[in-house]
């Protein structure tokens, strides 16, 4: 008898391709489901078999749909969606609440982990599930209901937690017992910290160039450079004395109150960039969700208020709309770069500012 080609192939295989397709990456996807490269590719081979068509177009260190692997993936991320949200509300009376969060590290390291304990404590019950990466997460396919992201003023839909300025920061101990530290001139005699562009690429001294140029020191040299893969690397080596690093604040407000850190000098550079809040248009209407973002609304207004700035309105979302534009479920994910300025702002000695947010949640889902 033949088998009816309508016959559905096993569940596990079809979420091992889902997995697999969305990552475009076998060891990626098979460090998700929790099993082994090899047993993911077997997985795959499996699923091909059944079908009898390629799925992947498989290159050196390199894997991309076919067509047939193309039309498979828009139907089992919309499918798979809808069995992870039935599931999700059948257990939610007997689990605790978990909400997924992805942001930059540095703003995770420096501004936000402070601060999840006085969450958990107000909403028991509520779990936070922290992402901190430099990978632009695409919310509901990849299964976040937020996400904090870094980007110019007013080029996204959701609204603005806080702007960015920046300074030189050192430890005490640096300032007191190593070479002066007087004026901008004296950087000279020092090591500056900076990150890197991206983990693999070269370094990216363009923040310290534009603070320089703010204070007529284009040309200086300094004596030496620590380059970073990470923001929150760059500011522990400052913490440990190990250089002078370009603060931005607000993220290290909270170690400047505390001493740990001084700003040798008044000069501060604003920054046209911020923080922006994007909540995922269906999540924002589960109380658990609105709980954390109106605690995030109040601590980055608590921020604001904190720096001598009047503070942002309640983040309040408007109705969820729907996500035209989107990005397909195959679509390339671009690197979120930790803080980089781009353009040539104003000098300006005053604390970091904060643009009221509009109250509008994102008009896509994809950010």
């Amino acid at each position: 008898m033949q088998k009816d080609p309508r016959r559905l192939p096993p569940l596990d295989l079809l979420a091992a391709f889902e997995a697999a397709a969305r990552h475009l990456s076998f060891t990626r996807a098979a460090a998700e489901r929790h099993i082994t490269q090899s047993a993911m590719s077997r997985q795959i081979q499996a699923l091909e078999a059944d079908l009898g068509v390629p799925l992947f177009l498989r290159a050196h260190r390199r894997l991309a749909l076919t067509e047939a692997g193309q039309r498979l993936l828009a139907s089992c991320t919309s499918v798979l969606q809808q069995l992870r949200d039935v599931v999700g509300g059948l257990r939610a009376p007997a689990q605790r609440q978990v909400l997924a969060l992805s942001t930059t590290p540095g703003l995770a390291a420096l501004w936000l982990i402070p601060r999840l304990p006085l969450f958990t404590r107000e909403h028991p019950g509520i779990d936070v599930r922290l992402d901190a990466s430099l990978e632009t997460r695409r919310l509901r396919e990849d299964g976040f209901d937020l996400a904090i992201r870094y980007a110019g003023v007013g080029s996204v839909g959701g609204p603005l937690l806080f702007g960015e300025a920046m300074s030189p920061v050192c430890s005490p101990q640096l300032l007191r017992h190593g070479p002066p530290l007087r004026t901008p001139a004296d950087l000279a005699g020092h090591t500056l910290l900076r990150q890197a562009a991206e983990p693999h690429g070269v370094a990216m001294p363009m923040e310290w160039d534009l603070w320089l140029q703010s204070v007529g020191l284009a040309d200086l040299q300094p004596a030496s450079a620590l380059t970073f893969n990470g923001y929150d690397a760059a500011i522990a080596a400052a913490l440990a004395g190990q250089g002078v690093a370009l603060g931005r604040r607000p993220l290290i407000d909270g170690l400047l109150r505390a001493r740990r850190l001084v700003a040798p000098f008044p000069d501060t550079l604003a920054i046209p960039r911020g923080y922006y809040l994007m909540v995922e248009p269906e999540a924002a209407a589960r109380p658990a969700v609105q709980a954390l973002v109106d605690w995030l609304g109040a601590q980055a207004r608590e921020t604001v208020r904190a720096a001598g700035r009047p503070a942002a309105k309640p983040l309040r979302p408007a109705a969820p709309q729907a996500a035209p534009g989107a990005a397909s479920p195959g679509a390339a994910r671009p690197r979120e770069r930790e803080p980089t300025a781009q353009t040539t702002p104003a000098t300006s000695s005053a604390a970091p500012t904060s643009v009221a947010g509009d109250g509008q949640w994102p008009r896509s889902s994809s950010a």
